[in-house]
């Protein structure tokens, strides 16, 4: 891998200079953290960025990067011409990532449509930046995400959309047989840098790691041929964005804990049960104020208050049986479009 050969000849050439200065001590380059620190003992290199950057971190980043595929970022650069540009540069940009003077590039945009009508707005990233948010991934993901709600299910470890559904489906066979459907206007493009910032600081106290964050969220967005700055939102498309989506958004989940709501969150789809629609009327005021303190907004045309039996989730679909049980099914429109993709 032409990667892995850049990343160990680095790695390599920061143990001779090390060992030339007397700081390495034996077993060091068996020990990330370690021959990262040695290097220069500055913060971010013995910190999570350090970890993040060592050799193997990045050879696992690298393969997944590698096997999500994806297109070019705004340099239009492939997997293989960036692995090839990595092999001469990467020792550049690491250097950069470290002392904190990298920029990354701006997103490209891409839209693409809903079934449902509309589209879906992607801010695809260079190659290069999908593996370094890959690699910060891998180290952070460990710490944060054990920290979220038991009720947050999208895009986290082990856990799946159909997990969600189903402990939905428990809660309306024990009698919450109205649900609070709520969605958020445009979500990833509304994110509060500062807000999330806050929240992340919260979580991790790596000042270079914070720092090379915020500068992801800045990097501005690409749409034809012109560079536009970004203010706010964590467009979808990099690694990164689902992690700190669930960042933000754990707040509201801790508070529906508190106040003892049955309820079950995927990414920014949020689903609410209840015994009656006047307390599902009542809880949504209530959400409301607490997604407003996040400044989201929830979209009042397609968020709802309704029976839970036949209101589409994840896309399955609840329905009662003749015996008053809860049962479960993929919908309608779902199993459409998968017949559509299979033909």
């Amino acid at each position: 891998m032409v990667l892995e050969r850049a990343v160990h000849q680095k790695s390599a050439k920061a143990e001779r200079d090390a060992r030339r200065r007397g700081e390495a001590e034996p077993g060091a380059s068996r020990d990330e953290a370690r021959s990262v620190h040695d290097e220069t003992g500055s913060p971010g290199r013995d910190g999570l960025l350090g970890q993040a950057l060592a050799r193997a971190n990045l050879v696992k980043a690298w393969k997944r990067v590698k096997a999500n595929r994806g297109s070019a970022g705004v340099d239009g650069k492939s997997m293989a011409e960036t692995a090839d540009e990595l092999k001469t540069h990467w020792p550049r940009i690491r250097e950069a990532l470290l002392d904190g003077s990298y920029r990354p590039e701006p997103v490209r945009r891409v839209q693409i449509p809903k079934r449902g009508g509309g589209v879906r707005e992607l801010g695809i990233p260079t190659v290069t930046d999908r593996l370094i948010q890959q690699a910060l991934l891998q180290v952070l993901q460990p710490i944060i995400d054990p920290t979220f709600s038991e009720h947050s299910y999208g895009f986290r470890p082990g856990r799946r959309a159909r997990d969600a559904v189903l402990r939905a489906q428990r809660y309306v066979q024990e009698g919450y047989r109205v649900v609070i459907d709520v969605d958020l206007e445009r979500f990833f493009d509304r994110v509060n840098h500062d807000i999330l910032m806050q929240r992340l600081s919260r979580r991790i106290d790596d000042k270079a790691v914070l720092r090379l964050v915020r500068q992801y969220l800045v990097a501005g967005i690409m749409d034809g041929g012109v560079v536009m700055e970004r203010h706010e939102g964590t467009p979808q498309g990099g690694p990164l964005s689902p992690l700190l989506a669930n960042v933000l958004l754990d707040e509201v989940d801790r508070e529906l804990e508190t106040r003892g709501h049955r309820f079950v969150r995927y990414a920014d789809d949020c689903n609410v049960y209840v015994r009656s629609v006047r307390a599902g009327e009542r809880v949504l005021e209530g959400m409301r104020k607490l997604y407003d303190r996040l400044r989201l907004k929830v979209n009042e045309v397609k968020t709802a208050v309704a029976q839970a039996p036949g209101r589409r989730f994840l896309g399955y679909e609840l329905w009662r049986s003749a015996h008053d049980r809860i049962k479960c099914a993929v919908a309608g429109k779902a199993l459409e479009a998968f017949k559509q993709r299979i033909r």
